[in-house]
């Protein structure tokens, strides 16, 4: 019997997973009479931990035999937490978890030393293997892990506690797993990192994360499509920048991490941009790339957020050209500074995230309605739907799940683009 993994949270989770599937099942501990479901869980809202603790709940009533392992970001940063539920049999941290041998921790395989919650200590990781993994189940494109941790300590953030401190593979890895990806079928091939853009200075010759994808790109021909996660602009190099204007193999998409359009609240943040740097990264890369989309996660009602402070960040998504926002509303995470700063009312943080999610809407209501007419290369997803090179969502009957579609666009539906293929291109 395979092992069920159940994931939450960021792409670097998804491809861990992947690893994790393959460990968890090497280890046995799926052939355990009723089996065995591992959580694969995230820290970075209150609200992320408690869907997680709802969600272990539930596959306890549905499964009542099944042995429950719980482990990812939030079990990490809160090991007790997860321990303590009568539901849950092993606590196994981030470390801990790409191991088959951790899984072999629950008594059913006579450990004597049996403790529930395996969680070390994440600070003391200093290296990042590469996890070689074939596929990724049920995905249309394949995550390849390039970076993990954090050494920035934002004061909203939980995650540098939850994933250690910034680590890197080396370029070489990264290459074979891609190449062998690629080989597997796959067009298109994701790089995810927690901090994606502070990538390369552990290891020799300190490379970052321009180099990394100009090697890529040199080194895997085979690779149709490669794209980037979210990116801290303000780490942007100059290689970076060079292969954004000249690399077409490199989609004209880019996740922002802005987190806020207002320069105290990015300094109460501890945030390394203000909103100028933003702007002005914004329209150097339209300048060198003019189909480029972006995309950026914004935090509404941050504590001490004015008024005037929410208006800035209102107005920077027409300021940045933004298309695609992620809208968090603020919600303090335990062990953060910025859950002791004075925080705003409930009602105003929803209502300040509800505005940015208009704003957000309104821009990308604009975005399609720019693109008909146009000629379009779209990643077929599943059951009709794919991504256009820039993200962009579209509904298409051509294809199969991988396939890249050449397309023409028709109009859109207020929700996606609708296309008509043209012919396919692989």
């Amino acid at each position: 019997m395979a092992v069920d993994i159940v994931t939450f949270g960021c792409r670097l989770n998804t491809y861990e997973s992947e690893v994790m599937r393959r460990e968890a099942n090497a280890s046995g501990i799926g052939e355990l009479d009723g089996g065995a479901v591992v959580f694969n869980t995230c820290a970075v809202t209150a609200e992320a931990v408690r869907q997680a603790k709802q969600a272990i709940r539930k596959a306890r009533r549905d499964n009542p035999g099944a042995r429950i392992v719980v482990t990812g970001c939030a079990a990490q940063t809160e090991p007790d937490t997860f321990a303590g539920m009568d539901e849950v049999d092993l606590v196994l941290g981030n470390e801990e978890k790409l191991k088959a041998q951790s899984y072999r921790a629950l008594p059913d395989f006579g450990v004597n030393d049996y403790e529930k919650a395996r969680v070390n200590d994440i600070m003391s990781v200093r290296e990042t293997a590469s996890h070689m993994v074939d596929a990724i189940e049920g995905r249309a494109r394949a995550f390849v892990q390039v970076q993990n941790g954090c050494d920035h300590r934002c004061t909203f953030c939980i995650i540098p506690y939850g994933r250690g401190n910034s680590r890197s593979v080396p370029m070489g890895a990264v290459v074979e797993q891609i190449r062998r990806l690629a080989g597997n079928g796959y067009n298109e091939v994701v790089l995810s990192g927690v901090d994606l853009t502070s990538y390369g200075p552990d290891l020799p010759g300190a490379p970052k994360l321009g180099r990394l994808v100009k090697t890529i790109l040199r080194q895997a021909p085979e690779v149709k499509r490669l794209r980037l996660s979210s990116i801290d602009s303000i780490e942007a190099d100059d290689e970076l920048m060079e292969a954004i204007a000249c690399e077409s193999r490199l989609m004209p998409h880019l996740h922002l991490s802005l987190q806020s359009g207002d320069d105290m609240i990015l300094k109460r943040m501890k945030r390394r941009h203000l909103r100028d740097d933003s702007i002005r990264f914004c329209e150097e890369v339209r300048g060198l790339r003019p189909d480029i989309v972006f995309g950026a996660d914004i935090i509404a009602g941050f504590p001490t957020e004015t008024d005037e402070m929410f208006e800035n960040s209102l107005r920077i998504v027409e300021e940045c050209g933004l298309t695609n926002l992620h809208v968090f509303p603020y919600s303090p995470r335990k062990g953060t500074p910025a859950a002791r700063m004075p925080q705003l009312p409930r009602d105003v943080v929803k209502q300040r995230a509800a505005a940015l999610r208009a704003a957000g809407e309104r821009a990308y209501r604009r975005h399609l309605a720019a693109l008909a007419g146009t000629r379009q290369s779209i990643l077929i997803e599943r059951g009709g739907l794919g991504r256009t090179e820039g993200f962009t969502l579209a509904a298409i009957d051509a294809g199969r799940p991988g396939e890249i579609v050449e397309s023409i666009v028709t109009g859109d539906d207020g929700e996606r683009l609708v296309a008509e293929p043209t012919r396919q291109a692989a």
